[in-house]
């Protein structure tokens, strides 16, 4: 039988309902069950499930107990809010304060704590989180057989499966960690969102080493401001959550994280900062990819080689190069696992149609990672920069006016359009967005298009497109789908630039 969600291990054990009451602290159930799995998805649930059901936004886990029992659930977690719901369906009830605190442990305890068997690598920070993991898996892949979990896939081995946000919920993640084991993986790099430390959804998991990035404006729609936001990152680098840091010291809050953690850290810099532990020197930026020699703590020279453009992406080969030499890695084995990574879906991700330029999509959707990402094309770029570019609805409204002043700064021609507008006015959004463009004194600035459209506003930015020049579709990456009033309907920008390309070569 073929089950909704992500996958469970093949190996099941049962665990007491009293033994997870007790570890909880709720009142032992009157009636006995024996629990196989867990889940927060009323539509996801198995035979064997203890059912989480958490209260939400709008509606309460508890109003769909009845499906979860339907469909073969033991058992419920839930708050006093729907303990009354749940218990309505004759099913033992554990009643909590906050089930979402304990569904970490209690996933871990299900499925024999699975992360324990497992090297754990956790990328948190703004930008290069996705691009990070990959670097990590590649390197990892000289001596391990790996799994991955991020932003745009989920990998068990060669298994690939699409990921529906950045980090799984506990619930899913500590199954995915038991299929991992029990398919033979023993080392898994992924991505750790701020979110993901809030929520709870890395609970139970103790990182072997944990990575920092970098901090930029994000999310501003969730966290209450920047220093909430870093405060959010920073509880990767504590005993509870990671055994070791590995931290970016040309990041602002990159020192301050390596100055407050409270686990061992290992420091890094692309820029040469002189206290730093491992550090890029010898730089040569390619327009596709960069080389560049690691030099680490004991005065080793690592030949490493970027498979991707931009400084930016020295910097994250540089966190992976010393992520995995912390793990106990050899260096140098590690940088030529990582110089062998084909690429990262969406990230720089070139679209070849033959054409006489070069045409690009990248995920880049913050002020600074446009930013970067601009200024690493106009390096490589002999004629002039065409970029597309999009502000998601329903998230951080500060950014859009910083963001359309960016393209319009850095770009030849700014072709502003939409993103996944999600349930807002599309309109309302380059109403911004263009406000911040005309901020910019108009020496300083590129021709600036409005297309409601994103299909026509990439078909403008290659119509304008001259052999040397550089087109760059950036915002969604490597999505496959684009989010209007509600409604997801199919769109890749790749697909969408290639075609456009195409029709323009008749």
């Amino acid at each position: 039988m073929t089950y909704p969600g992500p996958p469970r291990p093949a190996q099941l054990s049962a665990t007491p309902l009293a033994e997870l009451a007790g570890q909880v602290g709720a009142a032992e159930p009157t009636t006995a069950a024996d629990v196989t799995g867990i889940t927060h998805d009323s539509r996801a649930v198995r035979p064997g499930d203890l059912y989480a059901a958490l209260p939400g936004a709008r509606l309460h886990g508890a109003d769909f107990v009845g499906q979860a029992a339907g469909l073969g659930a033991v058992a419920v977690l839930t708050d006093p809010a729907g303990a009354d719901r749940a218990a309505a369906t004759g099913l033992p009830v554990l009643v909590v304060e906050d089930p979402r605190a304990h569904m970490g442990e209690l996933a871990a305890t299900i499925y024999g704590h699975p992360g324990r068997d497992l090297l754990q690598i956790g990328i948190t920070g703004t930008s290069g989180k996705t691009t990070t993991a990959y670097l990590v898996e590649g390197g990892l892949k000289t001596v391990r057989s790996t799994g991955l979990i991020g932003t745009v896939e989920t990998r068990i081995g060669d298994e690939r499966m699409k990921s529906e946000r950045t980090t799984p919920e506990a619930t899913d993640l500590q199954a995915l960690f038991a299929v991992m084991l029990e398919r033979g993986v023993d080392a898994v790099a992924m991505e750790v969102s701020s979110h993901a430390l809030v929520l709870g959804r890395v609970d139970a998991c103790i990182f072997d080493i944990a990575v920092f990035t970098n901090l930029s404006p994000e999310h501003m729609e969730f966290h209450s401001g920047m220093e909430d936001y870093f405060q959010a990152k920073a509880q990767l680098f504590t005993p509870l959550r990671s055994r070791q840091g590995v931290v970016n010291l040309d990041d602002e809050y990159g020192r301050r994280l390596a100055a407050q953690a409270t686990i061992p850290v290992v420091t890094y810099s692309a820029e040469g900062h002189p206290d730093a532990d491992w550090r890029a020197e010898n730089v040569e930026i390619g327009p596709m990819d960069s080389t560049f020699t690691a030099v680490g703590p004991k005065g080793e020279l690592i030949t490493a080689r970027s498979p991707l453009a931009g400084s930016f992406n020295v910097a994250n080969t540089l966190a992976a190069i010393a992520a995995l030499a912390t793990a106990g890695l050899d260096p140098q084995l590690a940088a030529d696992g990582i110089s062998e990574v084909p690429g990262v879906p969406g990230r720089l991700e070139r679209v070849d149609a033959g054409q006489p330029y070069l045409a690009v999509v990248d995920y880049a959707h913050k002020t600074d990672a446009v930013e970067s990402v601009l200024r690493a094309l106009r390096k490589v770029t002999e004629g002039k920069l065409h970029v597309v570019l999009g502000c998601g609805g329903d998230r951080d409204t500060t950014k859009r006016e910083p963001m359309g002043a960016a393209v319009a700064r850095l770009a030849d021609t700014a072709v502003l359009t939409s993103d996944n507008p999600r349930s807002e006015d599309p309109l309302a959004i380059l109403a911004t967005m263009l406000q911040g463009a005309a901020s910019v004194p108009a020496h300083e600035r590129g021709e600036v298009q409005v297309f409601e459209d994103r299909a026509a506003a990439v078909a403008a930015a290659v119509a304008r497109a001259q052999p040397g020049d550089t087109v760059l579709v950036a915002g969604k990456g490597h999505e496959q789908g684009q989010d209007i009033a509600g409604v997801v309907r199919p769109f890749d920008d790749r697909q969408v630039l290639r075609e456009a390309i195409q029709k323009t070569q008749g």
